[in-house]
């Protein structure tokens, strides 16, 4: 597994899915970011179609001093909000992290301001997923 892609910055821990997802939230409070959703993904697919999935869940960050940066800029930047951090248990039990990388999605707008707010953001998320390291 790639430990930076493009779109992502990702660790794979040792540790267990259950203890790594609270490790996450506390790290995301250090930086400034909240949780704004926790989609279970797992408990979501076996309610609505009755399928097993992994440990899977998706937690929906906001940092809202630059949330509103980029929503004064334009307010349709809020489809790509807020940041998404997945936590899920992979085929061998060692629980990987990923954070979505802001710089990669404000791509497809185009627009410098919110290129340089989304490179900020982005280091901030690449900071929290290597401090679960």
């Amino acid at each position: 597994m790639e430990r930076w892609k493009q779109y992502a910055h990702t660790t794979v821990l040792e540790d267990g899915y259950e203890s790594v997802v609270p490790k996450v939230k506390e790290a995301m409070k250090t930086e400034g970011f909240g949780v704004l959703t926790e989609i279970d993904v797992k408990e979501t697919l076996k309610k609505k179609i009755d399928a097993d999935f992994r440990k899977y869940v998706i937690i929906g960050a906001c940092n809202p001093p630059y949330a509103l940066k980029t929503l004064q800029i334009d307010l349709d930047v809020g489809l790509l909000l807020p940041c998404n951090i997945v936590v899920y248990e992979n085929d061998d039990g060692r629980t990987v992290v990923s954070a979505l990388n802001p710089a990669a999605a404000m791509e497809v707008i185009g627009n410098e301001d919110l290129r340089s707010i989304a490179g900020e953001v982005s280091d901030i998320l690449k900071r929290i997923v290597e401090s679960l390291t």
